[in-house]
């Protein structure tokens, strides 16, 4: 199966915000007592400029004050401190000695995350960001603390999750950006799968599942393709990708015809109305809508061939052809398949000329289309013979 390009173009265009913010605590409360040793100590470091300087207070603290609670502290000034340092193996090092004395430290979730991202570290960034929907699930089933009413509980953890909702859009966003930056198509597609799994209410889950779903179809594992591709559909009815993909993949196979047909005119008109997204320039935007279309016109066509409506075909075709002109791969197969509509018309010379486009362009479809074009030159030869 050829990989189709376009369906997630888009993304291209995206970046990950700026970073955290602050927000309310969750995980272990460790008071600082003001005016105690910890506090002047903690006002120290935090005032220190001199990232050597810093670190020999940090050390300090951790050393003789760092003690019970006061470890947590401790380990999250670390975290901080080779945060910005961008010493991301130490930061992950002190995150992790965090993570034992707190497991529901959000905010070192957060950190962690931020680490694995800059890093460009896949692997870590999924395990730390798997933890985030554990440590929000057990603080939102968390019981009122000794000395605090159950209904002020609840209200204050509503605020901590509303000051945190930035926070978590930030670690969606990292994991998600992050995940779809990976080289390998089917580890690609397992992770985002697997990413909205772990954040189904996620803004990017289904555009998670969009991905996984080409990426599926680029890793020719046609079952899990279908499968995401299909479950995509069922809650969002209008996924301009997930419509183009299935009517491409069952257009070529020759099954489910009228609904591969149905899939792609459905998509040309969603097209027709939908809305630039945010921080995509005019042209992108445009580039964007004239490959889609131009996708689901060569579906089109190929439904027409399927059908035997070679006219129709060739009609759908060549629509499609200058606005699949930026993309070699599929311009290089939609010329491919007009040259055989033409070729079922018994127009030959323009098929030919059909053929020789598809050869012109560095696609799948360049030495099937040379391949085709020897025999126009063969036929030619022999009639001269």
């Amino acid at each position: 199966m050829k990989r189709i390009v376009g369906f997630f173009g888009l993304l291209s265009f995206f970046t990950l915000a700026a970073g955290p913010v602050n927000g309310q605590q969750i995980g272990k409360y460790v008071p600082i007592p003001a005016g105690s040793d910890a506090d002047h100590a903690i006002t120290e470091i935090n005032g220190a400029t001199d990232p050597a300087q810093k670190l020999a207070l940090i050390d300090k603290f951790s050393s003789t004050l760092g003690q019970g609670d006061m470890a947590i502290l401790a380990d999250d000034l670390y975290v901080t401190y080779y945060l910005a340092q961008k010493n991301y193996e130490k930061a992950f090092e002190y995150g992790d000695k965090l993570f034992a004395l707190d497991p529901d430290n959000f905010s070192n979730a957060m950190n962690m995350v931020r680490a694995a991202s800059e890093k460009g570290d896949t692997d870590k960034l999924m395990a730390y960001g798997e933890k985030v929907p554990g440590i929000l699930q057990r603080f939102k089933a968390s019981t009122a603390p000794s000395g605090i009413e159950a209904d002020n509980w609840e209200r204050q953890k509503g605020a901590t999750l509303e000051s945190n909702k930035d926070n978590i859009l930030y670690i969606q966003q990292a994991m998600f950006l992050g995940v779809y930056r990976t080289a390998n198509a089917a580890k690609r597609a397992a992770l985002l799968s697997h990413f909205a799994e772990l954040f189904p209410d996620s803004p990017y889950a289904n555009q998670a599942l969009g991905v996984a779903a080409t990426s599926y179809q680029q890793a020719q594992n046609v079952p899990k393709m279908l499968e995401v591709a299909n479950g995509v559909l069922a809650k969002d009815p209008n996924n301009i990708g997930m419509l183009l993909l299935l009517s491409d993949y069952y257009s070529e196979k020759g099954e489910q015809l009228d609904k591969a047909e149905a899939w792609a005119k459905k998509a040309i008109t969603l097209l027709g109305t939908a809305a630039k997204p945010e921080g995509v320039t005019d042209e992108q935007w445009q580039q964007q809508v004239s490959l889609q279309k131009g996708l689901a016109l060569s579906s089109l066509g190929q439904v027409n061939i399927q059908k035997k409506d070679n006219a129709q075909a060739v009609d759908n075709f060549k629509a499609a052809s200058p606005l699949l002109k930026a993309d070699d791969g599929s311009y290089g197969r939609n010329q491919y398949r007009l040259g055989f509509a033409l070729l079922n018309l018994k127009r030959n010379a323009e098929a030919k000329d059909a053929f020789a486009q598809s050869a012109s362009v560095n696609s799948a479809y360049k030495a099937l289309a040379q391949a085709k074009l020897k025999t126009f030159d063969a036929v030619a030869a022999k009639k001269k013979s």
